[in-house]
């Protein structure tokens, strides 16, 4: 009889440890919010109320608000002390009292762009946003059972939800903010348009603990785009940016002569989320990267983070020796051919394209004056022009992109780009799928050009009937001065300036 009972019990608790699986848990959270239908008719979302910090007790006006797919804004205010932050479909930013306004990057660009999608469409549309959903087991919040869930977006930015075990509503979530964690709990649901909706809001970032208690709550409600715009404080004159990129593309030719002069190391590290959520390394290539004539040389020197094997180093030699030579047939072939014709347009075939060629197409928004890694810059944002046609490769793929660009105001260099495309892009034989994105970071190297520092690039091709998920870190470093023996056909050793 006790051993009966005891199997029984071993029994009863591994049913009660055992996690559900995510669909279930979120077919459970849909049922219970109103359904999945009525939730997919949300298109946008505007809170108010009250927010306290508990901390001291100072308070004051809270509200947000969100229009699909990636408008997103929160402010509030304590005793006077006001703070905002918001996403335009184009760049993050945040503004307080206190240190003003900037736009967002690095980690905190990418964790409140992953914010802003999932405060526009939560969990709905996770799989078209090519995020996976795990489990996270059984666990207890504030005194409830709950089901976790781990939401990890392309980007490997990890949402964790709670879901209570018996009403089957969102009892917390964990979101990353950049240096922060969010942890926000939810209670007091009431039912505002047959949607069960949350009043009760308590904000854990950092140190400190907010409570919002909300007085309205409206679902697609009418909310100008404008509202989502960058803010505009400063009175101080701006350049006008199509001249600012006309003075960044005149400075090309300048940059590639410095650059020729330079090698650096590229790394580049293939990622996927694995069954538990996270973003993990799957195989890496590091190249060095010299510059011969305008055109780039390329050398494998490391697989998964090992030298080349003896065999693989030949080979890699060869190829070297091949792409000098080919270099100088290409240059040969355009002297001889202009020889000929002198006025014909130069073959820039393989040459560096500027970013002010590549945003021909594109509406520039939204200039400001910042500052990033201690120098002056200005930064807009960008935007598919609907009455562009666009030619070129380039020209096409950028033609459907928001985004923003940093410039330094002093060497007229771009020091940082993010794109985000907003439509599918390509032919029946090879398309890029919409939400592709890729950011870009530039650092200054011996106060003369900024080169790259590191790039995300993330995507999802579909070419004939296959599709091709590409998610690349790349790192750059080891900056130095070098040059391209064409007698040997070989890049030399760097060599430290």
């Amino acid at each position: 009889m006790k051993l009966k009972l005891l199997l029984f019990l071993i029994f009863l608790s591994a049913t009660i440890i055992s996690a559900q699986s995510p669909n279930k848990v979120l077919s459970q959270a849909n049922k219970a919010y109103g359904g999945e239908k009525s939730l997919k008719t949300i298109r946008g979302w505007q809170i108010s109320g009250r927010i306290t910090r508990q901390s001291d007790g100072a308070g004051g006006a809270y509200r947000a608000y969100a229009n699909n797919p990636n408008l997103y804004g929160e402010s509030f205010d304590l005793n006077g002390f006001e703070s905002a932050v918001g996403y335009n479909g184009k760049s993050g930013w945040t503004r307080d009292s206190k240190n003003g306004l900037r736009t967002l990057t690095g980690d905190a660009s990418r964790d409140f762009q992953a914010e802003t999608f999932y405060r526009n469409q939560r969990w709905i549309d996770a799989k078209a946003e090519k995020s996976k959903i795990s489990t996270g087991g059984k666990t207890v919040i504030n005194g409830k059972a709950a089901n976790a869930l781990v939401l990890t977006t392309a980007k490997g930015v990890q949402i964790k939800l709670y879901f209570d075990a018996a009403t089957n509503l969102l009892l917390r979530e964990e979101i990353p903010g950049g240096d922060n964690l969010k942890i926000i709990d939810y209670a007091d649901y009431r039912k505002v348009d047959n949607i069960f909706e949350a009043f009760s809001i308590v904000s854990k970032i950092g140190d400190e603990t907010y409570e919002i208690k909300l007085d309205e709550v409206r679902l697609n409600p009418n909310i100008a785009k404008s509202v989502f715009d960058f803010p505009q404080i400063s009175n101080e004159p701006l350049p006008d940016i199509k001249i600012l990129l006309d003075e960044v593309r005149g400075n090309a030719a300048k940059i590639d002569a410095i650059l020729e002069n330079y090698s650096y190391k590229e790394t580049r590290i293939d990622r996927e989320i694995d069954k538990s959520g996270n973003l993990v390394e799957k195989r890496s290539e590091t190249v060095l990267l010299s510059f011969y004539k305008g055109f780039r040389i390329r050398r494998l020197i490391e697989k998964d983070g090992k030298p080349l094997s003896e065999s693989e180093q030949s080979k890699e030699d060869k190829d070297v020796e091949n792409q000098v030579a080919d270099i100088e047939e290409r240059i040969a072939k355009k002297e001889k051919r202009e020889a000929k014709s002198p006025a014909k347009t130069p073959d820039e075939e393989n040459r560096r394209i500027t970013l002010a060629d590549a945003l021909k197409g594109s509406l520039l928004v939204n200039p400001r004056r910042e500052r990033f890694r201690g120098r002056d810059v200005i930064v807009f944002d960008y935007e598919p022009n609907p009455e562009f046609k666009p030619q070129s490769r380039l020209e096409k793929l950028f033609a459907f992109c928001n985004g923003a660009v940093w410039v330094d105001t002093k060497s007229k260099q771009v020091v940082r780009l993010e794109a985000f495309l907003t439509q599918s892009a390509g032919n029946f034989i090879g398309k890029v799928k919409r939400g592709a994105s890729f950011s870009l970071e530039n650092e200054l190297v011996n106060e003369e050009i900024w080169l790259p520092s590191r790039a995300d690039v993330n995507l999802s091709v579909k070419i004939l009937f296959a599709g091709i998920n590409i998610n690349n870190l790349i790192k750059y470093g080891d900056y130095s001065k070098s040059k391209v023996e064409v007698k040997d056909a070989t890049v030399d050793a760097p060599q430290k300036p």
